[in-house]
Formats: structure tokens, C-alpha cells, sequence
């Protein structure tokens, strides 16, 4: 009896002991990927390094709020809106568990009520780590044998806000991402010609945030179709108008490095002008500035967001 009390009682300190606390830098570790950062007021288990990185200003995203059954799913919540995704990796030592927990506590202080905690047998097995949208290997792994993984959600000020917790192992090393959706509607990202042309004409400039770029290069999205026609409309519409064409960044990354990368996105809205809509080349003039005309702060990620833009100016 003694001893069965003992056990006990040891059970007992270490479902008390404090977990370790995840650490919040204000910079990037030596070894994350360049322009990544921890999530605000979440962080990272001490001695990860961030593996991928993953921000987009509208997205999809979907969460597991309940175990799979008989192999599918049965409570996915799709969340719409801003969605973060981050992975981490940290050498061997701590348990999945241990790295698991230490986010989900994090979590819960940061506000979220967990929706589902689980790991590999009551999650649902390998099937339910293929309905999990995770950043592509060597980004992140995944082992289908071998996880935890934890889903919770907050609201706040009418703002509703999902995280999920995914920790696995990969060798010896703990792997571990983060999904962040912020659910909000889709902001309305298209100017139209008519739009461009009272811009220019009441201000001299209008920022464009319908151009799309791969993070650190300046090869036009398909995406950006559409915006570029209705710059073409405009010129179309007035051939006597000549513009700026202006490339700005955030502040992330060597200024020199962002002064050639805007002067190079601009250079190839000119190019596409000049290909696929015969604008005469000598109407286009590009510009790049960088992260040198910011109309948001640089220290948030929305702010950054409002930087990162394409620019018309009219001389």
C-alpha cells in the first residue's frame, strides 16, 4: 500500500509540475527560414528552429473539431480568412507529448477552448493526418504512426480565431506546425479602371494590392490577370497617359536586396504590359522603392501586408 501510494503521489507532481514555457522572440532564431517569424503571443518550445513558413492574406484552411470515424471525418470546421502556418523543428530529447503540450498551453492562456486534443489511435490513424493541410516536406513530416494532435478556438470581440497544433517525428528530431486561421471576410482587393483613373487624378498614385508575386521573386502570379487587364483598360482607354509603375516591399530582408526586388517586380508589370496588352513601352516608367515608402507598420503582419504593393503614379 505504501508503495502504490507513493507511485501516487509521484503521478500526482508531475501532472503539477510546470510544463516549460515556450519562448516568444522578438527576432528570428539563428536557422529559420529567411522572413519568418513566431506566431504573437504563442511562440516556439525552446531550441526549435522555424522549417516553413506560410502566410497568406486570405485562404483556406481546414481544422479536425472531432475524431475520424470508420476512416472520415466527422466535425471539419473550413475556416476562410487570414491563415498562418509555421513549422518547427527541434532536436532529440523532448516527447512529442512534452512539445504538444507546451502549445496547447500556450494556447489555452492566449484564450482558446479546445475543440480536440488527441493522438495517433483516438485521432483516427493515418487518415487523419492526410485531411490535415501541412506544408510540404522537407518543410514539415508527417509520421501517420507516430503524432499529436490539438485543435482549438477562441472569440474575441466578435473576431473568431482557430488554431491547430500538429506534433510529429521525423529520425530523432520533434516536428511540430502550427495553423493559425483568422476568420474574416475576403477584402475586396480589385480596382477597376474607373477606380485607377480617379486615383491618378485625385492623387497622383493608387496603391494595387490585386498583383501577386511568389514570397522573394518577381514572376507574375496568375492571378494577377485580372488586375493587369484593368491597368490595360485604363492605358487603352487614355493613350496619351504615360505612368510609374512602383514596387514596394516590407522591411524584412537586406534593404539593397528589397530596393532590386521592387525595381524587378515593376519592371515585369511593365513587361506583361508591353506583351500581352502591345502598350508602348515608352508610356511605362518603373520605379522600385523598397520598403522605403511603408503606409503600415512593419512591426505587424497586417501591416506588412499593406506594404507589400504595386503602385500606378502619374508624373
Amino acid at each position: 500500500m505504501l508503495r502504490l501510494a507513493l507511485a501516487i503521489a509521484a503521478a500526482l507532481l508531475i501532472q503539477a509540475a510546470p510544463l516549460p514555457s515556450l519562448t516568444t522572440p522578438a527576432a528570428a532564431a539563428a536557422g529559420d527560414v529567411t522572413k519568418s517569424h513566431d506566431y504573437p503571443g504563442v511562440g516556439r518550445f525552446k531550441g526549435s528552429v522555424i522549417t516553413g513558413y506560410d502566410v497568406k492574406d486570405f485562404d483556406a484552411a481546414t481544422l479536425q473539431a472531432a475524431p475520424f470515424k470508420d476512416g472520415q471525418a466527422t466535425d471539419p470546421r473550413k475556416i476562410e480568412g487570414r491563415i498562418v502556418r509555421i513549422a518547427y523543428r527541434t532536436g532529440a530529447g523532448p516527447s512529442i507529448l512534452e512539445v504538444s503540450r507546451n502549445f496547447e498551453s500556450q494556447l489555452a492562456n492566449a484564450g482558446f477552448e479546445t475543440l480536440l486534443a488527441c493522438d495517433v489511435d483516438v485521432c483516427g490513424g493515418i487518415p487523419f493526418t492526410e485531411a490535415i493541410g501541412v506544408l510540404p516536406v522537407p518543410q514539415m513530416w508527417v509520421d501517420g504512426f507516430d503524432y499529436r494532435y490539438y485543435a482549438g478556438r477562441k472569440i474575441e470581440n466578435g473576431h473568431e480565431t482557430y488554431a491547430s497544433v500538429l506534433v510529429s517525428k521525423n529520425n530523432d528530431d520533434i516536428v511540430a506546425q502550427l495553423t493559425v486561421a483568422e476568420r474574416d471576410a475576403m477584402q475586396n482587393k480589385m480596382v477597376d479602371a474607373a477606380a485607377m483613373a480617379k486615383g491618378l487624378g485625385e492623387s497622383g498614385h493608387i496603391a494595387l494590392y490585386g498583383i501577386y508575386f511568389d514570397t522573394d521573386k518577381a514572376t507574375l502570379k496568375p492571378e494577377s490577370r485580372p488586375t493587369l487587364d484593368q491597368i490595360a483598360k485604363l492605358l487603352s482607354g487614355q493613350p496619351e497617359l504615360s505612368v510609374y509603375i512602383v514596387g514596394h516591399t516590407d522591411s524584412q530582408g537586406a534593404p539593397a536586396h528589397n530596393l532590386e526586388l521592387s525595381r524587378r517586380r515593376a519592371e515585369a508589370v511593365a513587361e506583361d504590359l508591353v506583351r500581352s496588352y502591345k502598350i508602348t513601352r515608352t508610356r511605362l516608367n518603373t520605379a522600385g522603392v523598397g520598403f522605403l515608402a511603408p503606409i503600415g507598420s512593419n512591426a505587424t503582419d497586417a501591416g506588412r501586408a499593406l506594404n507589400r504593393r504595386v503602385e500606378l503614379m502619374q508624373p
